[in-house]
């Protein structure tokens, strides 16, 4: 139990403060209690002695006065605590995970993991939140009230609270015996709650597939699956704490009759006062339910431990080197030197040596899966090269810190990725200090002013997560301002135009000229009229780069290029028959 609670400050980080405040404040509250006790045996003395005057009521009021009326304003202050340490604490540490999801290879973001990153940040942290302040508290609390009733109980006779004491440490063990079983159960319950986030996840984002194979009510196994799981792994734990909590409720009920017991044959002996025996029997209900509230928490923090195990798995994610400084480039060159990548064993890029000249066009072509997009993702340090280097202004990537790599870069991809929010600031998002001003002439520059000013709200729309109100053309070209008010010295296209109607296309290919203008640009395309005009062409094929030059170089030469350059133009000239 006390490494769990300890396990609950240290989580608690900054906000321990506030914890330790709430303690405090249980503390005064065990005090005002006490007045409780003074009440009743004001009264209990006046009704044994006979006494009818105002005094004993009057004293008894203004006891029970302090008890109310300080207990209440010090458990207000009490809650207050315990909410602000368990809401900014789970804050916290959403942020630090946010954080370190900055820094680690874009390996980790397979389809497992998300639900894994998703159930942790949602899920889990929400127990914690809800848990962590007010279990720690509630246990300390209950155990403060305890130790402070069984002191006046051993006030009125000391063997009273030996048994007390026994009570206590039988109903502790049988709490310790039930927490160990806990620690095997609860991690499996952790793990089920976050496969179940995750199967959810993943079956809502592919409800269009499920929908167009008319796979409703059928293509959600996994689902079904997850929950059963769940289900499963709540009801053992209730399974396993059941007879735990039946015993811990017998033990104090023998307890607290003992104490009953105790008190009436005492006093018939001769050995306590009447005000005293009744007084113990009184206080054996209050002592107990103390202890009871104690338990009660502590059947709940192993669980709430393990929460907090769980959250903390993602500290141990392997991070990218950041020692690196903040170094501003004097030039823009791009080097890579003898790399070699792998996907775990999968090897994608085999010795590949290459130069991109500062404010120059490069244009990378080749087939699917020869490892195009994988040389782009190495230079913006997306992944650390297995072997060899890659270096941007002279620096080698792992010399900047992550941030300082990422100023130099904008990226933009085939498949636009647009928040839930509105549409100035998903174009903000590289620079979140612009400027409406500035906003709206990138957007400008991006041909998609008119777009934006035509629907409801202007710049103040909000669009759908992930863009779903937009087409896709709007999205890409939204991307675009969003890379030109980065304004970054160098310039990524990840195949920008693939899946761009040709409606869209001239609007989309002005908007890149005017980013591209006076910058390093690296494109992977597959269009023949964004390569030709490149300064160098780089062919690509089985991790390696077979061809390079010019398009007048390589149209002459044998190979995937001039094959790739005929294939267009036979799909140019092809029309229906009459």
């Amino acid at each position: 139990m006390i490494g769990a609670l300890k396990k609950i400050w240290q989580f608690a980080g900054k906000e321990t403060v506030n914890i330790n405040k709430s303690v405090v404040f249980c503390l005064i509250h065990a005090i005002c209690n006490m007045f409780q006790i003074g009440a009743i045996y004001v009264i209990v003395q006046a009704l044994i002695q006979g006494e009818t005057g105002m005094k004993p009521a009057v004293m008894a009021f203004i006891f029970m006065a302090i008890n109310c009326i300080g207990g209440a304003i010090i458990k207000n202050f009490s809650q207050l605590e315990q909410t602000h340490a368990g809401y900014f604490m789970v804050a916290d540490k959403r942020v630090a995970i946010g954080n370190k999801l900055k820094s680690i290879p874009m390996g980790y973001f397979n389809e497992n993991n998300l639900g894994e990153i998703t159930g942790v940040t949602t899920t889990v942290l929400d127990n914690v939140e809800n848990m962590a302040p007010v279990i720690l508290v509630n246990i300390l609390s209950g155990f403060i009230n305890a130790l402070v009733f069984t002191a006046m109980v051993v006030a009125f006779d000391g063997r009273v609270g030996l048994l007390v004491v026994v009570g206590t440490i039988i109903y502790l063990m049988i709490t310790s015996s039930m927490e160990k079983k806990a620690t095997v159960i609860a991690p499996k319950r952790q793990e089920s709650e976050a496969k179940l986030v995750g199967a959810i996840l993943e079956y809502v984002q592919g409800m269009s597939v499920i929908k167009s194979f008319n796979l409703t009510g059928k293509g959600d196994q996994r689902v079904r699956t997850a929950v059963e799981e769940n289900r499963k792994s709540n009801l053992n734990m209730e399974k396993l704490f059941t007879p735990y909590v039946i015993a811990q409720g017998m033990t104090l009920q023998v307890f607290e009759v003992g104490m009953m017991v105790m008190a009436i044959a005492f006093f018939q002996q001769g050995n306590m006062v009447l005000a005293d025996a009744l007084m113990v029997i009184i206080m054996s209900f209050f002592i107990f339910t103390q202890i009871q509230s104690a338990g009660s928490g502590m059947a709940i923090l192993r669980v709430c431990s393990s929460c907090i195990e769980h959250a903390n798995e993602m500290d141990d994610v392997p991070q990218m080197d950041e020692k690196g400084k903040d170094i501003v480039p004097k030039n823009n060159d791009i080097t890579l030197e003898h790399v070699n990548f792998s996907y775990e064993k999968k090897q994608i890029l085999k010795d590949v040596s290459l130069t991109i000249p500062s404010k120059t066009t490069t244009a990378i072509i080749g087939p699917s899966g020869s490892g195009k997009t994988t040389l782009c993702n190495l230079i913006a340090r997306f992944w650390d090269v297995n072997a060899g280097s890659v270096k941007v202004g002279g620096h080698d990537v792992k010399e900047y810190t992550l941030e300082a790599l990422t100023d130099q870069i904008s990226m933009v991809f085939q498949n636009v990725y647009l928040f839930a929010d509105t549409i100035e600031n998903n174009i903000k998002f590289g620079r979140p200090n612009a400027t409406h001003e500035e906003v709206v002439e990138a957007a400008k520059k991006a041909c998609c002013h008119d777009f934006i000013e035509a629907l409801p709200d202007g710049y103040q729309t909000v669009i759908g997560e992930g863009g779903a109100s937009l087409s896709g053309g709007e999205k890409q070209r939204i991307s675009i301002a969003r890379a030109m008010l980065k304004d970054a010295p160098i310039v990524i296209l990840d195949e920008a135009t693939a899946n761009v109607d040709p409606e869209n296309e001239d609007k989309l290919q002005k908007a890149i000229e005017e980013l591209t203008r006076n910058k390093t640009i690296i494109m992977i395309a597959h269009r023949l009229k964004t390569v030709r005009n490149a300064d160098q062409i780089l062919v690509v094929d089985d991790g390696q780069i077979v061809q390079k030059g010019t398009h007048d170089e390589l149209i002459k030469q044998k190979g995937i290029y001039a094959n790739f350059v005929n294939r267009r133009k036979d799909a140019i000239s092809w029309k229906l028959g009459a």
